[in-house]
């Protein structure tokens, strides 16, 4: 479980990091921003997976 949050936790820093690539001779701005629209979905999608897990250990039932 702890594994799985943590894997999404490094896809949520990975999406950080397209979102904030900076354009050069090798990035145009067109695919940089391509990869910040992808970065940004990377971020929301796999916060909410996060949240989820975060919700549902908080409501799981201990017997």
């Amino acid at each position: 479980m702890y594994q799985l949050a943590l894997l999404y936790l490094a896809c949520v820093l990975a999406g950080y990091g397209l979102a904030n690539i900076p354009t050069s001779a090798l990035i145009t701005p067109e695919i940089a921003n391509f990869f910040a629209a992808v970065g940004g979905i990377a971020m929301v999608v796999f916060a909410l997976a996060v949240l989820y897990l975060g919700v549902k250990a908080l409501f799981q039932k201990k017997f």
